[in-house]
């Protein structure tokens, strides 16, 4: 069961803040790693898994800001989809499993543009090359290695020096 707005639960409600809004309450039963999901809620900041325990008496919250997603794919079935959506510091992506095609569409264009709009323009891999006005035209100087900075070994990006986090795929150096 999908809605756009309404039926959105006062437990989740209370915990949004000021200026935040649901896009997309997703009210199903989703089987993630670590946790089992009762519901997904995309707001205008961050993506919240709501999941039971202790016999459905307890509710818990998972939520994920756009800023730590790095990249969201949407895998169409014939009747029913997955939304993956690759987190930038590790660990397992963020699954959206076994949802209704119209429903993961909806998600995955939510999802898509808010990582559009709260990442920067140039997190997104460009971040080792240089402004178009500052390219020599003549034979560059060479550099030493350890001014440049490192190469991440997951994505080959090079990063700047002194960094733990490579700035393009978020892996650990």
């Amino acid at each position: 069961m999908c809605s756009s707005m309404g039926n959105v639960p006062e437990d989740v409600a209370r915990i949004l803040g000021p200026g935040e809004q649901v896009q997309l309450f997703i009210q199903q039963k989703i089987y993630h790693p670590k946790i089992s999901v009762d519901s997904v809620v995309l707001t205008n900041e961050r993506i919240i898994l709501r999941h039971p325990h202790d016999l459905r008496l307890k509710r818990d919250f998972t939520d994920f800001s756009y800023t730590d997603v790095a990249n969201a794919v949407l895998d169409k079935g014939v009747l029913r989809s997955t939304v993956r959506c690759q987190l930038r510091f590790g660990g397992d992506p963020l699954s959206l499993n076994d949802l209704p095609n119209s429903d993961a569409e909806k998600a995955y264009g939510i999802i898509r543009s808010n990582i559009a709009r709260y990442q920067t323009p140039f997190s997104t891999g460009y971040a080792g090359m240089a402004q178009a006005s500052a390219i020599p035209t003549g034979m560059p100087s060479p550099v030493p290695a350890a001014a440049v900075g490192l190469r991440c070994p997951k994505c080959g990006q090079m990063s700047s020096q002194g960094s733990k986090f490579c700035g393009a795929c978020g892996s650990k150096f």
